[in-house]
């Protein structure tokens, strides 16, 4: 990779007057370097990876621009950047148009060290930008040696069978000179809130986070060197009963993981002469309860403000009547750094209307079924509780419905201490709900009283579409919105019921939309490494992560939970562990991922492997089939129409096939070629055993033949056949029939094959069962269930109807890739090259959709107007696109107002059919020309 200025032919400063090999002056037109990014984070600290992933982004002010070279330097300071012989890695002059996931290639990094970087490029047309801006990572504790501080708990009585009142621990202590440097590495057996002198440390919640606890356990670092000040000073943290001994699942169980609530805490000062000291959590903390009466996840949190302790995490606090705190013995779990975006307050939202139900209740409509929780204004007094209840929905005659949140109370308590204006937000719980039921506000509730604080993980917002549909638009808000609310520090079904848990199922069909609307990376990557944390020695998957369900169900052996939360992982739920690691590949172009995850994908298809024996049929294991799907209804099963044991042969097939792809990025050659004998052998046995010699596959369900060609399953001559009998059951029925795995993938595979007008007229259906037909009936995020609320106004089973679950909002990717028409080359991942090929249809006039990828921005816009079809493209520097015009001329085509030809940024066009494909640099582009749609 490596080679000299003089074999690229470059010229980086003043090296162009010395190498007589440069080449001619560049052309017109200049490019800069932005967006710098580590691990897919600005700035980090505390990082723990070995070989940190760099990325940067290319603007420029010209089209084609296209990388040819970079260089790296890498520095423990900003000003040791420029000095060459200080460097602490310099990657020299590599030839190369990678600016995603390059690797750090130095020495060893250091536990607590920070390093400075910087880059350099040259594009294929000589032009070179300056040396970007410097950017830093810092890493954090790299080994169980770098800690010296024990974990602590308080000694309290306490009865932990019931939620019970949340620890608050302290300590006083005394810096000795000016802090110059001061960072805090903390975690928790629970969930914490951290203090220093009085102030809140960051702005994370829920820290530090759901995983495995008996695994994997993250901690924080926090740069607090701002909070501190030499002489007294003060620390202390309260702990919440979080994932970790709170109430989780919807067994109503509690002490998943333990039953005692403990702290880790590690501060270390540098003092501005170079002298250092660490204050750790030990024995000689202070333990002692406050307000917090109970603050669980499900139930809620009950907080008593005349408890309070004023001034407690504050210097010269008088602790003397607190009690003492145990040390204890470190848990056997890997302590690793947070990979995984923190979640955060996001944004807040105004009540638009507040109401008295026919019941008689006083309630606030949020407008928007959100997640967080209420902030409250509030006077009265002393003594005054008011309560607030939480629910998604009313009910057919108006009145506060909560039935569907099964034993999830989402209820808080807060008590007045009286004397002036109150302000209150909960601490270690976040509900899901649109409606807020006020019982006991003292007077008349007035404007400003209630506030919704959305919660979610703190992903930037990588996605904008839009159309000239109305109805259309509102379902990508709810896609969205849904999204928000089950990202919260993981990928969950729902955000409100007595469940809340990571399903692989619901995750894998919806990570390809996640990615268009979010930044969704490194959250991704969390989430999986608990997945491989958790995966069985056999390779079997979990159906939730964290697993909860076969945990707890093995606690108790012989009990009704142990036997219907088998070890055997599920189709399409388990295969989370091939298709989300893919998928992040496509989308981000950074192959670390699959490096990362190759085993735990190896260790699944080898489990499906073993199941289905020689004969390459899984058959005869329970799955959870087509979840949900359209006939569930009616036959009152979840589990769908279509064989379990065509679905669970053809996901291992799948994901034999994806191993195969990602055996060949990985240059794993003689993997690729077993697991491509692999997937020909699966697919030859589901040919034999589910496909009819005229097309029909399996039982003839439009999930059956979703799945047969969405993974190539069919012989080619076949393949016109099953797509033909689709089509025809789809127009015949005027609907669609399809679950959870059958849906995300049903209008691609009818748009593959040539069924568009079908894929339309099941997309802009409004009546159920449908995409839009929620959307009529006023929701704001997407429902479990095709009629959660049926036409008649009633609602659907109480036991399993959530109104914020993101599985069928997976037809995202479609609304994106078709309809807008951005698609990714999975020969160019991560947008490195891109396909712009709208394919409009059904009554749309104009669609609008950008994504943020890892080069930059890519754009499509279309519309149709007085018989002319304009599309507007724009391609971000070191990428390139593949442009189909559809329904065009080439002659008749222009590009900004000239015909089209060898214009700049414009390699080529042709004739295809009856398109034109243009081929394109970077830049922006405004095509136009004669459409036969008016």
């Amino acid at each position: 990779m490596l080679r000299s200025f003089r074999s690229i032919g470059l010229c980086f400063g003043t090296l162009a007057a010395l190498d007589a090999g440069c080449r001619a002056a560049p052309k017109p037109g200049s490019i800069k370097l932005v967006q710098l990014r580590v691990e897919s984070r600005r700035d980090p600290i505390g990082l723990d990876a070995p070989r940190p992933s760099l990325r940067w982004q290319i603007e420029a002010d010209v089209r084609g621009v296209r990388q040819a070279a970079y260089e790296i330097r890498v520095a423990r300071s900003e000003a040791d950047l420029t000095q060459a012989g200080r460097l602490a890695w310099e990657s020299g002059k590599v030839s190369s148009d990678q600016s995603v996931g390059v690797p750090y290639g130095g020495p060893a990094l250091g536990a607590r060290q920070r390093y400075y970087w910087q880059v350099r490029v040259e594009d294929t047309d000589g032009r070179r930008s300056a040396w970007s801006e410097p950017a830093f990572w810092e890493m954090g504790l790299r080994s169980a040696t770098d800690w010296s501080a024990r974990w602590i708990e308080s000694a309290i009585a306490e009865d932990s069978a019931v939620p019970g009142p949340s620890p608050l621990l302290r300590k006083d202590f005394t810096l000795r000179g000016k802090p110059a440097r001061a960072r805090v590495y903390v975690t928790s057996l629970g969930v914490y809130d951290l203090r220093l002198n009085g102030t809140r440390v960051g702005n994370d919640l829920l820290t530090p986070g759901w995983t495995d606890y008996t695994k994997r356990i993250q901690y924080q670092t926090y740069d607090v060197t701002a909070l501190l000040r030499t002489g007294p000073n003060a620390v202390g943290a309260i702990l919440g009963d979080g994932w970790y001994r709170g109430t989780v699942g919807f067994f109503g169980q509690r002490h998943h993981y333990g039953d005692k609530v403990a702290l880790l805490l590690q501060l270390e000062v540098t003092y501005d002469d170079g002298r250092t000291e660490m204050i750790g959590s030990d024995e000689t903390w202070k333990a002692a309860t406050g307000p917090i009466l109970h603050s669980d996840l499900y139930a809620g949190e009950a907080y008593d403000a005349r408890l309070e302790r004023s001034g407690w995490d504050s210097a010269g606090y008088d602790d003397h009547t607190w009690s003492a705190v145990k040390a204890m013995p470190p848990p056997a779990a890997a302590l690793i750094a947070q990979v995984g975006p923190p979640v955060r307050r996001i944004e807040e939202i105004t009540p638009v209307r507040i109401f008295t139900t026919p019941d008689g209740l006083t309630v606030a409509d949020l407008g928007q079924n959100m997640v967080g929780w209420i902030r409250l204004r509030v006077a009265g007094p002393a003594g005054t509780t008011v309560t607030l209840r939480h629910a998604e929905a009313l009910d057919q005659a108006g009145n506060f419905y909560t039935a569907n949140l099964r034993l999830a109370r989402q209820t808080i308590a807060y008590t007045l201490k009286g004397g002036g204006p109150e302000v209150f937000e909960p601490h270690f719980t976040f509900q899901g709900f649109r409606f807020v039921a006020i019982e006991g506000y003292p007077g008349k509730l007035p404007p400003g009283a209630l506030t919704g604080i959305v919660i979610h993980s703190d992903l930037a917002r990588t996605g904008e579409f839009e159309t000239s549909n109305q109805l259309v638009n509102q379902l990508q808000h709810n896609i969205l919105w849904s999204q928000k609310g089950n990202f919260v520090d993981l990928p969950t079904d729902c955000p409100q019921r007595d469940e809340r848990m990571g399903w692989t199922g619901d995750a894998q069909v919806f990570a390809s939309t996640a990615a268009f609307n979010m930044d969704s990376e490194a959250f991704f990557r969390k989430w999986l490494g608990d997945l491989a944390a958790e995966q069985l020695e056999s390779g079997s998957v979990p159906w939730t992560v964290p697993d909860i369900l076969r945990t707890w169900a093995l606690r108790r052996p012989g009990s009704a939970t142990a036997e219907t939360i088998p070890a055997a992982g599920a189709a399409g739920w388990s295969d989370a562990a091939t298709i989300i690691p893919w998928t992040l590949y496509l989308a981000y172009g950074d192959r670390a991922i699959l490096e990362a995850q190759y085993r735990s994908m190896v260790g699944w298809v080898g489990y499906q492997e073993a199941r289905a024996g020689a004969d390459h049929l899984w058959d005869g294991d329970d799955h959870l089939g087509d979840w949900l799907d359209f006939f569930s209804i009616a036959k009152n099963t979840r589990f769908g129409s279509t064989s379990t044991d065509l679905i669970a042969t053809a996901y291992y097939a799948h994901s034999a096939d994806l191993v195969r792809q990602a055996a060949r990025v990985l240059g794993e050659n003689a993997h690729a070629v077993r697991y491509g004998a692999l997937f020909s052998k699966v697919r030859e046995a589901f040919q034999r055993a589910f496909v009819a010699a005229d097309g029909t596959v399996g039982e003839g369900t439009q999930t059956a033949y979703v799945l047969a060609l969405d993974f190539d399953l069919l012989p080619e001559k076949i393949r016109p056949l099953a797509a033909a009998h689709l089509a025809e059951d789809v127009r015949s029925r005027g609907h669609l029939t399809t679950g959870f795995l059958g849906t995300p993938r049903l209008l691609t595979v009818l748009t593959r094959f040539g069924y568009l007008e079908e894929a339309y007229r099941l997309f802009e259906r409004r009546e159920f069962p449908s995409w839009l037909y929620p959307v009529t009936k006023g929701a704001t995020t997407v429902w479990e269930r095709w009629d959660g609320v049926r036409p008649d106004g009633s609602f659907q089973t109480a036991g399993m109807n959530s109104f914020n679950h993101y599985a069928y909002g997976a037809v995202g990717e479609w609304m994106y890739s078709t309809l807008a028409g951005i698609a990714i080359d999975p020969e160019a991942p991560g947008y490195r090259h891109v396909v712009i090929a709208p394919r409009p249809g059904g009554a749309f006039t104009w669609v609008k959709a950008s994504h943020a990828g890892p080069y930059g921005e890519i754009r499509s816009e279309w519309k149709i107007a007085a018989g002319r079809f304009q599309l507007v493209v724009v391609v971000p520097p070191n990428s390139t696109a593949t442009v189909r015009l559809p329904g065009a001329e080439l002659e008749d085509v222009t590009e900004g107002d000239a015909p089209l030809g060898p214009a700049a940024g414009v390699s080529r066009g042709r004739q295809a059919g009856g398109d034109v494909v243009v081929e394109v640099g970077s830049g922006r582009y405004l095509f136009e020309y004669p459409s036969a749609r008016r």
